[in-house]
């Protein structure tokens, strides 16, 4: 099934359902935000990720705030970051040696890693989308969070049809 533009589910909606149902429909169904303390760092942290700039550093390109969808899936919503890394093209036919730029999502979430897997179901989202978008498999994704330094990596062990 091919999904409308207009019926499209934001990525973000996943991580609100999951973690609480009424609070994904006061946010994304009745349209209802209050800001506190903790969102509101976690919209400071955002600040940089949300520029829609892009940048290189040797044989990794960073883009910020990539918009995202899956019309096959139904999902439509923007990656923190997407990190694009040069690989040699293993399944290139051709006799000289090309690259392809493996993308990497990056969410940035504040706080620490929560024990459930909410953030990780945003996240493999937003990997499946890139898949679809660039018919390109994603190997991983990495998630920051904001009060501690160290990040932590989730290696997709998802497969499914196409």
């Amino acid at each position: 099934m091919i999904f409308n533009e207009d019926d499209l589910l934001p990525l973000s909606a996943l991580q609100h359902l999951l973690f609480c149902e009424r609070q994904c429909a006061l946010i994304h169904i009745e349209q209802l935000w209050e800001e506190n303390r903790y969102t509101a760092e976690g919209r400071i942290m955002h600040e940089r990720v949300d520029s829609g700039r892009s940048e290189s550093r040797g044989d990794v390109r960073l883009v910020f705030s990539l918009p995202l969808r899956s019309l096959r899936l139904g999902l439509v919503g923007k990656a923190d970051v997407v990190e694009f890394h040069r690989e040699e093209d293993s399944e290139s036919t051709s006799s000289s040696k090309s690259c392809l730029w493996r993308p990497f999502p990056v969410e940035h979430k504040r706080g620490r890693p929560k024990k459930a897997a909410w953030d990780e179901v945003q996240l493999c989202a937003q990997a499946i989308c890139l898949e679809e978008m660039l018919t390109l498999s994603v190997r991983r994704e990495h998630s920051f969070t904001g009060k501690h330094v160290a990040a932590w990596m989730l290696f997709l062990t998802i497969n499914y049809g196409t």
